[in-house]
């Protein structure tokens, strides 16, 4: 089971990046899949999350109405699309797998964790 997360980069503010996450190993189209980050000198928090079939998903008050979680289950990948980017979104970004087909906030519901994407947003 891999993930691969890709999509980040340098960006002002105010701009928009959309990150992607691959899962290979075996298909995921049971599981939430969820996007964390953690930003320098702090814990990894929750980003948002989409449930197996993409329908239900929940986000982060931080991010609610500016990121967008989806997902296309026939190419096994994720994806976070990020408008009005703010200095404070910085971070790396991570797609874990959630042990379960319904969306959850909590960190230790997810697995299977990427080595992140980096996304600095410059102000």
């Amino acid at each position: 089971v891999q993930l691969q997360a890709s999509g980040g980069g340098l960006v002002q503010a105010g701009g928009s990046l959309r990150l992607s996450c691959a899962a290979s190993g075996r298909t995921f189209s049971s599981n939430a899949m969820g996007w964390f980050r953690r930003a320098p000198g702090k814990e990894r928090e929750f980003v948002a999350a989409a449930s197996w079939s993409g329908v239900s998903t929940s986000y982060a008050d931080s991010v609610k109405g500016r990121f967008t979680i989806s997902r296309d289950n026939a190419l096994n990948t994720v994806y976070l699309q990020m408008n009005s980017l703010k200095p404070e979104d910085t971070a790396v970004y991570y797609c874990g797998i959630r042990r379960g087909a319904d969306v959850s906030s909590a960190e230790t519901d997810f697995g299977s964790w990427g080595q992140g994407t980096l996304v600095t947003v410059s102000s």
